[in-house]
């Protein structure tokens, strides 16, 4: 069930770029993220609240707080990093570069989580950020 998940995931982040890219075509791009944050805030408490979580938070370990709270941190800059992208390049050039971080995150999984690859996935990892590089490097489309 987590491939579903996983491609609904990349359905929705592929969706969210090019909506993003057309609605900060004429509006800063901090400004554009900033709007998207609250409806982010209002729609992930919304489903927490649904779900009948929200008793959940006071029993949230320390350890786990500080994790979450320095991923969210670097979520923002991050954002904040993809929608100054955006507004500088292509969607379809700017994208697939930010999708080097499915590399990152695997360097991360090995080191800081002690997670064990395979070959595949090396393999898997070393195409993505050729197919990365030849995206972002090839020439301005025409319109």
């Amino acid at each position: 069930m987590w491939i579903v998940f996983a491609l609904l995931a990349a359905l929705s982040a592929a969706i969210v770029v090019t909506l993003s890219k057309a609605g900060i075509k004429n509006v800063d791009s901090s400004l554009g993220f900033a709007v998207q944050s609250v409806l982010i805030l209002l729609v992930s408490w919304s489903v927490v609240a649904w779900q009948g979580n929200l008793p959940d938070v006071v029993r949230i370990e320390r350890r786990a707080w500080i994790y979450l709270v320095l991923a969210g941190v670097v979520t923002c800059f991050s954002s904040l990093f993809t929608f100054r992208a955006l507004k500088l390049g292509d969607a379809a050039r700017a994208s697939p570069l930010d999708k080097v971080s499915l590399v990152f995150t695997i360097l991360f999984a090995v080191v800081f989580l002690k997670e064990r690859i395979n070959w595949q996935i090396i393999v898997g990892a070393a195409l993505m950020v050729a197919g990365a590089v030849i995206i972002a490097s090839a020439g301005k489309s025409p319109t």
